[in-house]
Formats: C-alpha cells, structure tokens, sequence
C-alpha cells in the first residue's frame, strides 16, 4: 500500500532538528504558504458545493461537519463563527465529532476508529436529503468519518468530503470531492500543520461563500450578525448607517426598533416605514438585503409614477 501523502517522510526535512531556528520556523511557514495555495486548485469545487448546499438549506436542510482529531476540532471552529457572523440559527448548523464534547478538551485518538459510535451520533439526526454534511479527514479514510459519510448517503443527504489524500475512501463516498493536495508535513504525519491549514482555509471560503449567498452578505459587510456586545452593536449601527446613507444616530435608533436586527433597519433607512413592513419585504425575497432594497426602490418609482 503506497504511504499517505500526508504520512510522507519528505527528504527535504533531513536533519530538521539540527537547523538553526529561523531555518525551521521558514521551513514550517512555507509549508503553511504551500497549503493555503492549495486550496486554489479545489476553488471550483468548493463553489460548485456551495451552490449545492444553499439550495438544500433554503428547503430547510441543515449543514452538518463531521470529523476526528484536529479535523474536527477545526470543523467545529467554523461552525461556532457561523450564528453570530451571519445570523445562522444554531439548529441548522450540527457538529459531529469522535468522541463527542469531550474531544474539545482532550483529543481522543482511538475514537476515531468508532465506527458505531458514528451512527449512533448521526441516527438521531434522522437526515434528510435537504441536509448537506461535510467530511472531514487529513487521511481520507478515517473510520468514524466514512461512517457518517456512508449514513448520510444512504439518507440522500448531499455528500462533500474533504481530504488531502488522493483517491481515498472519503472522497469515493462524496458527491463534492475536494481535494486539499498540501503537500508532505515538514514533521511527518502531524496533520494539524499543513492539512489542518488547508482545511481550515477551504471550509472558512465554503461556508462564507454558503452565507454570502443566502443573503447574509451586502457589499462586503456582514448584514445579518448577531450585535451581542459592544463592539458589535457599534459595528452593525456602521453598517445600517452605509447601507442606507444616513448619519449613526438614526441608525441606531433604527437597530432598536428592531431589535438589533441589522436588515430590517437598513430598509427602514431606506424608506420602510417599520419594522414589520421589513420584514415582510425581506421573507418576500428570502432575505437578500440587495434584492429587498431593489424591490423597495421599485415599488416607490411606481407608487411616484401613478
């Protein structure tokens, strides 16, 4: 059986112990540059995926991780920023993880061999073919991981599986193949390095491109965050206040009126008279904050017209 990619002992390393520091720490940083680059290559995937995930979502499907080890410590990272960077309910959003919450605290290696522990974390789910699950393995043939994966297949749930090995188990299952090629770890086998980088960029570009395209995104700012403390009620009354061209008191005291809910007060600085005219106008157009401010637009030239 050829040896892993990710398991290679690359040449290039010999002696590594022996170089002088900065010789090291260049030698990981250029592994760590080779990585994100990678992750070009896996570009059309990643939106063709994209794609595919926000058209089960709208039908009320969920978005599900699964992963083991450092995989899925990194897999569950992206998942937390979701519900407050763009509004995500935490009930759309599942994290699988071998050995469950207490792999957040202390990485259980052997259990993500579990094959049974696996199903029963994903049977409860009771998936759907509207869910979208994502796995995640360095090696592509985590055992915990393919049995989610073969679960979630079987339910007709939309499969992407993300792997820095070639023609590996995972990616075989998986509908979306995405293939992070990131090169040998300067230290062999340490898959938190390169391939940890490497997923760790292609998930936090999959799921921003997933929220930009629910809506959640306007002109670079993030129109559907959850403002839970200072700062981030200073930044959504910033974006309420470009959104629709008016000074920062108006807008935060659009924000209370809704509640802070970012959308609805960027409509009412453009002109919706309340709250609830917002968000008429925004479920109308599945929360595209651009297409309700068109919309908007539209129906006051008509109104003006007649």
């Amino acid at each position: 059986m050829p040896v892993r990619r990710t398991e290679q002992v690359s040449e290039r390393y010999r002696g590594l112990d022996t170089w002088q520091d900065d010789a090291i720490l260049t030698a990981m940083l250029q592994g760590q540059t080779n990585a994100v680059a990678a992750v070009q290559r896996a570009l059309p995937t990643l939106s063709t995926a994209a794609h595919d995930i926000v058209e089960r979502y709208e039908a009320g499907g969920r978005l599900i991780y699964a992963g083991a080890g450092s995989s899925g410590v990194i897999a569950r990272l992206d998942a937390l920023e979701l519900p407050g960077t763009y509004g995500i309910p935490n009930d759309r959003i599942v994290t699988l993880i071998a050995g469950g919450e207490e792999s957040l605290r202390s990485l259980n290696s052997g259990a993500e061999d579990d094959r049974e522990e696996a199903r029963r974390a994903t049977e409860p789910l009771q998936l759907t073919a509207n869910d979208s699950v994502i796995g995640i393995s360095a090696s592509g043939s985590t055992p915990y991981v393919l049995a989610v994966m073969e679960g979630a297949r079987a339910a007709s749930a939309l499969t992407l599986g993300m792997a820095c090995n070639a023609n590996t188990p995972l990616l075989q299952l998986c509908e979306h193949k995405i293939l992070l090629d990131s090169d040998p770890e300067v230290v062999a086998g340490s898959t938190r390095m390169n391939a940890g980088t490497a997923q760790k960029c292609a998930l936090n570009l999959l799921s921003t491109l997933v929220s930009i395209r629910l809506g959640h995104v306007y002109d670079g700012m993030m129109v559907n965050l959850k403002a839970d403390n200072s700062k981030l009620k200073e930044r959504a009354a910033d974006i309420v206040a470009r959104a629709s061209g008016i000074d920062a008191a108006t807008a935060g005291a659009y924000l209370e009126q809704t509640a802070g809910a970012v959308k609805p007060a960027i409509l009412m600085g453009a002109g919706v008279e309340s709250p609830g005219e917002a968000d008429t106008l925004l479920s109308r157009v599945k929360g595209n904050v651009r297409t309700a401010l068109e919309a908007h637009a539209k129906e006051t030239q008509d109104t003006a017209v007649s």
